[in-house]
């Protein structure tokens, strides 16, 4: 049993940093927290894509002469999607961060409620 666990650690991990980072991103009401969460999510989804896409005895899928048969490679999709994720994932994170400053520059709070009052405020 103990050593079914420890040949999914990496999935396992991939849920709880995902789980961690969902529970932030809906409970907590700083807006740092909850971009932190968001992060922490990201994090999760790249980690199980990429222990997903490797297998133990297989090698990169790069040219090598001395193998011929394409069943000797890992799959590079899933490596190819980690990238993609990531770059959309710091580029996503970069704008939230830009939103999240210029609302403490207006409204000086990071607090979604507070944030949310003082809109409602100031359209009355």
């Amino acid at each position: 049993m103990l050593s079914q666990v420890y040949s999914h650690l990496d999935e396992l991990t991939a849920v709880a940093l995902f789980g961690i980072g969902f529970t932030l991103l809906l409970l907590d009401k700083n807006l740092m927290k909850k971009i932190i969460g968001f992060s922490m999510m990201d994090s999760g989804i790249y980690l199980f894509l990429a222990s997903y896409g490797y297998i133990e005895s297989r090698l990169a899928p790069i040219y090598a002469e001395d193998v011929s048969e394409s069943s000797a490679y890992v799959n590079p999709l899933p490596a190819g999607l980690v990238l993609t994720g990531i770059v959309v994932g710091v580029s996503v994170t970069a704008v939230m961060l830009g939103l999240t400053i210029r609302l403490y520059e207006r409204y000086h709070s990071l607090d979604i409620d507070e944030i949310a009052e003082k809109i409602r405020r100031e359209g009355k």
